[in-house]
């Protein structure tokens, strides 16, 4: 009997994508690895276009809440932590982007999750985009109602709004926006700072003796130091942003590998040290608003804060300057939100509904989202929201990292290269996929309370150990079995030849090609991706021994 797997698929008219596809401007090749071709940016230009996202004010924000709720000392040792954490687990998934030319999504799925494995970590990953698009664009609004005078919720549909005209152009827009505002965003970043050391050294006490509603006062308690470092932790999935960006970044020049490795760590685990540094500012500055007569409960909102700074270099213009930062400051961190929102929201439903109308789409769900998180006051209960994710985040981040550095170049059982292509993968490599499943529910009980107050405060911690170390475990277990389904054709050793794809009729270069049985003939990963009638059959040994393929 010959089932629907065994038979090969009637010949077909050639897939035909919608302009928004098409055009490689705006779709910035949103499900693909990033051909040679495109990528036609220095290494410097990537490196900025990658760090400008980060003059987000949400480092401001989180700092300044940690230091109200916990106090200067476990604010300050839970930053550090976290950031060193953050750091050391950004440099493999920022090393194999740039090298690999793939997002984060396409790198999950050969880190161990599998072709559908890695659908799940699309969900996460575009939850850190819209629950930070919906935390910046917070602060935008309450920079917007204080300057205007317009209702909160008013300003949130505007704070959201304005992103949209500026993300849709992708890379392309995104570089010279972040490439000409950072010399300015850096001037308005370090000018309060220097002018309140310059005229009140004494604050500096102040910051260290600052409490704030911390049951330890500004003195170290090592479970507020654990729920400290958890919420800096929801971080983590930052890298993810990142990578959208160092996917474009050039091959290394055999003359100068130092740029490369230079751009690619600053870019990004490097964007960490800044961000440490916004959050520790955010906890300094909030004691200084707090002493200047801020509300407790309104002092870890950045524009209060800059109100205060501002106030010691030009106080008669202090409101003005402090609108202007927190503008521009959220307008380059959204942008980010919203275009890694795009990519995640596109590789999700192209592997579950077998459709790609384009990434610009997707950019109006994501900030629909956000905007939906932003009218429901989220900046309220902003440690609860961060402390459940985090557990979660960290989770898929220590799967992948162990992956990266353990599975593939020590125990060799995951291959050498990124595999993301569906027809060369199972769709459920247990190895993390398994792993990440697992320390996420007993890193969330934990957060719960489930094993008392030191696995509530260091539920984050939990997550990361128990992904790490399940995922060599599991790959052990299953000899590498589940990460490569049938022996690829062409794959990332293959040096940027290109050919047509015989389903839609482009050409695309063969890293980001798979021969297909089912069309006798090379498949470009998004075609494969969204066939829906194929059946995975190339998968199948038997069904296809006896099927041509014509494959250059």
């Amino acid at each position: 009997m010959v089932t629907a797997v065994d038979k090969k698929p009637e010949s077909r008219s050639k897939r035909i994508f919608g302009g928004l596809v098409n055009n490689p401007v705006l779709e910035d090749y949103s499900l693909r690895y990033a051909p040679s071709g495109f990528r036609t940016w220095s290494e410097y230009g990537v490196a900025m276009a990658a760090l400008g996202g980060i003059a987000y004010m949400a480092d401001l924000a989180i700092g300044g809440s940690l230091a109200i709720q916990y106090g200067f000392t476990n604010a300050f040792w839970g930053i550090l932590t976290a950031a060193i954490i953050i750091f050391m687990t950004g440099i493999p998934i920022a090393y194999y982007s740039s090298k690999y030319n793939v997002d984060v999504d396409l790198l999950t799925r050969g880190a161990g999750f599998g072709y559908l494995g890695s659908t799940i970590t699309s969900l996460i990953y575009a939850s850190f985009t819209f629950i930070f698009f919906a935390l910046e664009g917070s602060v935008m609004a309450q920079a917007f109602t204080l300057f205007f005078g317009i209702p909160i919720a008013v300003s949130y549909i505007v704070a959201s709004l304005i992103i949209i005209p500026l993300v849709i152009f992708g890379m392309t827009a995104l570089s010279v926006l972040q490439k000409w505002t950072n010399p300015i965003w850096i001037a308005l970043f370090v000018l309060p700072i220097v002018a309140i050391l310059v005229k009140d050294p004494q604050t500096v006490a102040t910051w260290v003796a600052f409490g704030g509603k911390s049951p330890s006062g500004s003195g170290f308690d090592p479970l507020l130091w654990g729920s400290a470092a958890g919420i800096a932790l929801s971080l983590i999935a930052q890298i993810g942003e990142q990578a959208d960006y160092l996917r474009f970044m050039p091959e290394q020049r055999t003359d100068k590998k130092w740029v490369w490795w230079f751009a690619v760590l600053a870019a990004g685990p490097g964007w960490v040290v800044l961000g440490a540094t916004k959050q520790l500012m955010g906890s300094f500055l909030s004691s200084i608003a707090v002493s200047n007569g801020t509300p407790m409960a309104d002092a870890n909102e950045p524009i209060h804060m800059y109100i205060a700074g501002f106030g010691y270099a030009f106080p008669a213009i202090a409101f003005v300057l402090a609108a202007i930062f927190i503008f521009m400051s959220q307008i380059k961190i959204n942008v980010t939100n919203a275009y890694s929102g795009s990519l995640s929201w596109s590789n999700f439903f192209s592997r579950v509904t077998h459709k790609h109308p384009g990434r610009v789409v997707y950019i109006f769900l994501n900030v629909g989202i956000a905007l939906a998180l932003m009218e429901g006051n989220m900046f309220s209960v902003l440690g609860t929201i961060l402390g459940f994710y985090s557990n979660i985040a960290v989770a898929w981040i220590g799967a992948v990292v162990a992956d990266l550095v353990i599975n593939k170049p020590l125990l060799k059982l995951s291959p050498s290269y990124v595999e993301f292509k569906r027809a060369h993968l199972y769709n459920i490599n247990p190895v993390g996929f398994g792993a990440m499943v697992i320390a996420s529910i007993i890193s969330v009980a934990a957060f719960f309370g489930a094993f008392g107050p030191w696995g509530e405060s260091f539920s984050a911690f939990i997550a990361l150990a128990i992904a790490f170390i399940l995922s060599p475990i599991i790959a052990i277990m299953t000899k590498g079995k589940y990460y490569i389904a049938r022996d690829p054709h062409y794959h990332a050793g293959t040096h940027h030849d290109v050919l047509a794809c015989v389903t839609c009729g482009f050409e695309y270069e063969k890293e980001d090609m798979a021969c297909c049985p089912a069309h006798d003939g090379p498949i470009c990963s998004l075609c494969c991706s969204l066939d829906s009638e194929c059946h995975d059959m190339c998968k199948n040994v038997g069904a296809i021994k006896d099927v041509p393929v014509k494959c250059a």
